[in-house]
């Protein structure tokens, strides 16, 4: 948990610092090595450092754009509404692969990535989340929140298949 936070650390000091300023509706990749800690036995990495690595990617957007202006300096913060992600091929400990972030689109709460790991030209897994802003125990109004963060882009809806992946959510928690 403490490389969870130091790493957390680093992409804020990073970002608000040393890197150069990303506009939040364009793709982001990262490329990174599967490094022991992320392996379990077997010498795979682990299907929870997916997640992790999504959480990184996600950070950096919110750390490298206007975002992390209209939204953390004002106590407004981002909440993982659901994710989910399905797995191709295993990631093997000391190889490169890459993640990719975009902005599959929004609704008025709502925020919908999608986040490619891809190796050698492959895709090796897809992850997809929902993400919300609250403040107060609220949720704000993201059409607000996109435009004072520098998003000209009135709306983009998400695609079916994204918003088909979500749909049940609430479903499934009533069971």
């Amino acid at each position: 948990m403490i490389y969870y936070w130091l790493r957390s650390l680093y992409i804020l000091l990073g970002g608000r610092f040393f890197w150069k300023k990303v506009n939040i509706t364009e793709a982001l990749s990262r490329t990174r090595r599967v490094s022991i800690l992320d392996c379990e036995g077997m010498r795979y990495m682990n299907n929870s450092k997916y997640f992790f690595y999504m959480d990184l990617i996600r950070f950096e957007v919110l750390f490298r754009s206007k975002l992390y202006d209209a939204t953390l300096k004002k106590g407004i913060f981002p909440m993982l509404g659901s994710q989910k992600i399905i797995y191709k091929k295993p990631l093997k400990m000391w190889t490169k692969f890459k993640i990719t972030i975009t902005v599959d689109g929004w609704d008025h709460k709502w925020v919908y990535h999608k986040q490619v790991f891809e190796q050698n030209g492959q895709i090796i897994a897809i992850g997809y989340t929902k993400v919300a802003f609250l403040k107060s125990k609220k949720t704000l109004d993201l059409h607000e929140i996109l435009k004072e963060a520098g998003v000209t882009i009135p709306q983009r809806k998400p695609s079916e298949a994204v918003l088909a992946l979500f749909e049940s959510d609430y479903e499934l928690l009533k069971v």
